[in-house]
């Protein structure tokens, strides 16, 4: 999914889109971990992928972010 603001340009794999989902609706890393039959630490990565994509710091920032873009 790509996703335009201006010059903002956010594109996030399959895999991405979902974890951006399960963190929003508040889920937690090893929930999230479970929900995907991933690895806590793998989960942790995606979530610090994500934040660097958004450009941010915290996760409540990026979920902020993904709801201004209507990308959540």
């Amino acid at each position: 999914m790509t996703t335009t603001d201006n010059e903002t340009k956010i594109t996030l794999t399959a895999t991405e889109r979902r974890v951006l989902q399960l963190i929003a609706e508040g889920k937690t890393g090893p929930q999230i971990a479970s929900v995907l039959c991933l690895s806590l630490p793998t989960i942790k990565w995606y979530r610090k992928k994500l934040r660097a994509k958004f450009g941010v710091a915290t996760t409540m920032q990026m979920i902020r972010r993904a709801i201004e873009l209507k990308m959540i």
